[in-house]
């Protein structure tokens, strides 16, 4: 999707396929990410997202749901064969995805040869079909740095780029840099929003921007505005 592409009409079953259900808090129990993804289940999202340390989880067998785990996070300032390793043990305890921080120090001294470095090896651990979303970090940096870091992705053979953590004081995604995400890998990879969408207008105008997936820890909050939205626009949908 390009930023010239409108948002399409999104029900709340068809926004769910958008959305990684999210739990990345330190505090986080076992007890709480079972409880993700039940919701995640009764929701009908896409995947949940959790840190490594929860791997392996448990799904209902009959559940369509994949599972995305972080690696090098928050910071991304893990040598990077510390993330290959990383994302070995998640891929060999059953995760479907791989979401990796890259080095942002990297990025903004504008060593993007090393940027595509470190996300290579990460490949290297994780074969297709599984997908490997590359975290940029967005806020942190400028058009110039998102460009060069984009295309580093592209080069490394990543399946996505992603905005943000949601840990970064800088901030999270925006719709300016998910537009200008997309319009750097153009078709070639998928985007990924990720921090501080918070409502349904927020998602909205994120997957406007050219996302074709989202980060959001507060599902069902969205889910619900995206309900009332079919409800008050039915002609819509």
């Amino acid at each position: 999707m390009t930023s010239s592409t409108p948002a399409p009409a999104l029900d709340a079953a068809g926004l769910a396929r958008y959305i990684d259900h999210t739990l990345l808090k330190p505090e986080a129990t076992q007890a709480d990410v079972a409880g993700l993804i039940a919701e995640a289940v009764e929701l009908g999202v896409y995947s949940v997202c959790v840190s490594p340390s929860m791997l392996p989880l448990t799904l209902p067998a009959d559940a369509d749901l994949k599972v995305a785990v972080v690696c090098g996070f928050p910071s991304g300032k893990h040598a990077s064969s510390i993330k290959a390793a990383e994302a070995a043990l998640s891929v060999s305890q059953g995760t479907d995805e791989v979401d990796m921080v890259i080095d942002i120090g990297a990025a903004k001294a504008g060593r993007f040869d090393l940027v595509e470095a470190d996300i290579s090896a990460v490949r290297a651990e994780i074969p297709a079909p599984l997908i490997l979303k590359v975290i940029i970090e967005s806020a942190a940096l400028t058009d110039d740095e998102i460009v060069g870091v984009c295309r580093a992705a592209v080069a490394a053979g990543a399946d996505f780029v992603k905005t943000s953590t949601g840990f970064h004081p800088a901030g999270g995604a925006t719709v300016h840099a998910v537009r200008l995400m997309r319009e750097t890998v153009g078709d070639a990879l998928g985007v990924k929003a990720s921090g501080g969408v918070r409502s349904h207008a927020d998602a909205l105008a994120m997957i406007e921007a050219g996302a074709s997936r989202l980060g959001v820890s507060g599902s069902k909050a969205v889910l619900s505005g995206a309900a009332v939205e079919a409800s008050a626009n039915p002609a819509a949908y």
